[in-house]
C-alpha cells in the first residue's frame, strides 16, 4: 500500500511543479505582451528571474531557519541519547548521511526537518514532541523528518517558494506596464490575447500560492508513506498525528515562512484546505490506517 502511495505522489509532484513552471514562463509571456505586443523575450526574462531567485533560495543557510525557530544543536550521543541515537538508525536504514539534530524549547510537540539535501540536512523536534509522545511515536515523527530529507523535498519547497517570488514580480511588472502605458503601441496587440494576457496576469499570483500549498501537503503524504517504508509502523505515525493535532498549543517559536517545514501545522490555523501548509489530519491519519 506504501508504495503505491510513493508511487501515486511522486506522479503528483512532478505534474505541479511542471504546471508551475509553465505558469512561470506563460505570465513571462503575458507581461512582455502587454507593454510590446511579442512574448518570446518575456519567457526568456521569467525563466532568468525564476533561475536567480532559486539559486539565492537555495543558496540559504539551514543555520538561518534554526536560528528563526531558536533550535539549539545537540552534538552528541549524551545529550538526549534517545533522540541522538533513533535519528542515527533511521539514516542508516535510509542509506543518508545522518543528519544534524537541533532540540526547540517548547512544550508544544512538533517537528521539522530542512536542508537542501540529505548532506547537508537537519532535524529539529520540540520538548514537547520528547515529553509527551511515546518512544514508538517519536520513531514515527523521526522517520517522517528523515523522509523529507531523503526525498529532497526542503529543496522542491525552497524552488516552489522562489517560482512564487518570480510569479509575484513578474505580475507586478505587467501590472505596471499596462497601467502606465496608457493604450499605447496596440496596433499589433490581438483584443483577446491581450485580455488573455491580463487576467493571466492578475490570477497567477494566486494560482502559483495554491500551488505552491498543494505540492507542500502531497510531499507530506508522501513522507509518511516513507516513515512506514522505514518503521514499517503506520499506527504509531498515526497516533503520533492524533496527539500532535489534538494539543491546541501553537509552536510559539514557529512562524508563518516555516509553518509548512513542520511535522503538523504549528500555528495551529483553521484555514481552508485549499490555502493550508498541511494536509487534513484525518485524511492522513485515514491513510496510514489503510496501510
Amino acid at each position: 500500500m506504501f508504495y503505491t502511495q510513493i508511487s501515486r505522489n511522486k506522479r503528483n509532484t512532478v505534474l505541479l511543479v511542471g504546471l508551475f513552471i509553465i505558469i512561470v514562463l506563460a505570465i513571462g509571456a503575458a507581461v512582455t505582451y502587454v507593454r510590446t505586443g511579442n512574448y518570446i523575450s518575456g519567457i526568456i526574462i521569467a525563466a532568468v528571474i525564476a533561475g536567480i531567485y532559486t539559486i539565492i533560495m537555495i543558496a540559504s543557510s539551514t543555520n538561518v531557519v534554526m536560528r528563526m525557530n531558536h533550535a539549539r544543536e545537540v552534538t552528541s550521543s549524551k545529550d538526549q541519547a534517545f533522540l541522538w541515537h533513533t535519528v542515527e538508525g533511521l539514516s542508516i536504514a535510509a542509506r543518508i548521511p545522518m543528519p544534524k539534530i537541533f532540540i526547540i524549547e517548547d512544550s508544544s510537540p512538533n517537528a521539522f526537518a530542512t536542508g537542501i539535501s540529505p548532506k547537508s540536512g537537519a532535524v529539529a523536534v520540540t520538548t514537547g514532541l520528547m515529553n509527551r509522545l511515546s518512544r514508538e511515536e517519536i520513531e514515527g515523527v523521526l522517520a517522517h523528518e528523515i523522509a523529507h530529507v531523503r526525498n529532497y523535498d526542503i529543496r522542491l519547497s525552497t524552488i516552489a517558494v522562489a517560482l512564487v517570488s518570480a510569479i509575484a514580480i513578474l505580475s507586478d511588472l505587467g501590472m505596471r506596464f499596462f497601467i502606465f502605458s496608457g493604450g499605447r503601441n496596440n496596433n499589433n496587440k490581438h483584443p483577446l490575447v491581450m485580455v488573455i494576457a491580463i487576467v493571466l496576469i492578475l490570477l497567477a499570483p494566486v494560482v502559483a500560492v495554491v500551488m505552491q500549498l498543494a505540492i507542500s501537503r502531497n510531499r507530506e503524504y508522501l513522507a509518511d508513506a516513507s516513515a512506514v517504508e522505514l518503521t514499517r509502523n503506520p499506527d504509531a505515525l498515526a497516533r503520533a498525528l492524533e496527539n500532535i493535532t489534538n494539543v491546541e498549543r501553537p509552536v510559539e517559536e514557529a512562524s508563518s515562512s516555516t509553518a509548512s517545514l513542520y511535522f503538523a501545522d504549528p500555528l495551529k490555523k483553521k484555514a481552508a484546505q485549499l490555502f493550508s501548509t498541511h494536509p487534513n489530519p484525518e485524511e492522513r491519519i485515514r491513510r496510514l490506517r489503510a496501510m
